[in-house]
């Protein structure tokens, strides 16, 4: 990773409004786009209309990243993840997750996803819409939840999931994950993708809000992880997982 440093006091009263500006262009694109969606909504079928919706999210993350980079405030490097991009089939994309912007960087190089979200955001206005649009599926019951993930895995979607089910406690650890994940492969038949997303940044980790300037620069890294066959033994498969993130990231 690159070696990071705090700036210096009179850069950081310089940087953080340059900061705000970079999340205030985010609020912008996603705004923009959920008013859109607003309007498509009603008007496509549901498959055409999860096809664009799905389009759509991606290509919002992909103009925010681009113009983060000219920032010099964020980079990343997601390249990896193009080998899932027309992958056929359906798959589940489970990442660690140390900080809040990790699902944006995967659905910018992977389009046809879906995400499991807060019930609370399905209405935000930020998210609301465009999520509807993309059919994204509320964890509002656990069972209509996991039940809605295996029907999109069915259908050819790309399910991304953090499945510690909250933020990492630090970039090189993970929390136990959660048991539905193995649940949903095996329900489904399709394997799980792991993904492992690197920084030395606590930028938007736990107890980092998003306002607050960071030592710079921010750089995340995206590689490919094993992939791991569905398993009528969920615990077995979760453990394998587990000890799998936590041996990587270690490394």
């Amino acid at each position: 990773m690159t070696e990071q440093r705090q700036p210096p006091l009179p850069l950081r009263l310089l940087l953080t409004p340059w900061l705000l500006l970079v999340l205030c262009w985010l609020g912008v694109l996603s705004l923009a786009w959920n008013l859109v969606a607003v309007v498509l909504h009603p008007l496509l079928p549901e498959a055409r209309g999860r096809t664009v919706g799905q389009s759509g999210v991606s290509w919002v993350y992909r103009i925010f990243w681009a113009s983060a980079r000219l920032s010099g405030l964020l980079r990343i490097d997601n390249t990896a993840l193009a080998a899932l991009r027309d992958e056929p089939g359906g798959l589940i994309i489970a990442a660690n997750h140390p900080s809040l912007l990790d699902a944006l960087i995967i659905i910018a190089r992977v389009p046809r996803t879906v995400c499991i979200m807060k019930a609370s955001l399905m209405d935000n206005v930020f998210l609301g819409a465009g999520s509807r649009l993309a059919r994204y599926i509320a964890n509002n019951s656990p069972r209509h939840m996991i039940r809605g993930a295996v029907e999109r895995l069915k259908a050819g979607d790309h399910l991304v999931l953090f499945p510690e089910g909250t933020r990492s406690p630090s970039p090189t650890t993970v929390h136990p994950l959660m048991p539905g994940i193995t649940l949903m492969a095996q329900r489904a038949g399709v394997p799980i993708q792991t993904v492992l997303i690197e920084t030395d940044s606590p930028y938007a980790g736990k107890g980092w809000p998003l306002w607050r300037l960071p030592p710079l620069p921010v750089v995340f890294r995206v590689r490919l992880g094993e992939r791991f066959d569905p398993d009528a033994d969920h615990e077995a498969l979760r453990q394998r997982l587990q000890a799998y993130f936590s041996k990587e990231l270690a490394r």
